[in-house]
């Protein structure tokens, strides 16, 4: 009985010494959680210590004061994934489990439950017969989501045109619009001068 209550006892702290053993960079704490680094792969620990998100390649580096590592806001956190050479971006909750697909050609942290994105439409304009095969236009529009993907708003209703091809978009889009407050975004026309529209 002794024994098995020394094993028991020894347990949590030896799964707790694993998971600070060889670690190449440990970030502070943001919204309840540190992101850690070993290798090129990243996860999470909770205030304990305890890994709660595993190590993985897919999680988006932000840049800080600190160092560049992924971040969770409002509970969810970026990841990227390439498909077909081009990168998309989506977001994952504390659990690890992937809660908005990776759809977007670009995307930002969350802040106040919203964040801006890089939705991407994909319009089929026709057939062309000599080919066999129909013609389509790819445009991308910067979009504000909540939490769970649904998109609130359009800061660019005409889009911006993009060749979908990996040779073509080597690195995601701009995200030119901005937020300036809880309830305003700043937006670029085409002059080039700043439009402010609210967001509520």
């Amino acid at each position: 009985m002794k024994k098995a209550l020394i094993t028991l006892l020894l347990i949590p702290v030896f799964a707790l010494a694993q998971t600070n053993e060889a670690l190449d960079f440990i970030a502070p704490f943001n919204d309840g959680v540190a992101a850690i680094k070993k290798d090129n792969s990243w996860g999470f620990i909770n205030n304990k210590g305890a890994i709660i998100i595993d190590f993985r390649d897919d999680l988006v580096l932000t840049e800080t004061d600190y160092g560049s590592y992924p971040v969770f806001k409002n509970n969810r956190c970026l990841i990227s994934e390439k498909k077909d050479g081009i990168l998309y971006f989506g977001y994952i909750d504390k659990t690890g489990k992937k809660v908005i697909q990776t759809k977007f050609l670009n995307a930002l942290n969350f802040n106040d439950n919203e964040t801006i994105a890089l939705e991407l439409i994909k319009e089929e304009l026709g057939e062309n017969d000599v080919l066999g095969k129909k013609v389509v236009n790819y445009r991308y529009y910067e979009v504000i989501i909540d939490t769970n993907g649904a998109i609130k708003s359009y800061l660019n209703p005409e889009g911006i045109n993009i060749v979908l091809d990996k040779d073509f978009l080597k690195n995601p889009p701009k995200i030119t619009s901005k937020r300036i407050s809880d309830d305003l975004v700043a937006t670029p026309n085409k002059n080039n001068k700043w439009v402010i529209k609210s967001i509520k």
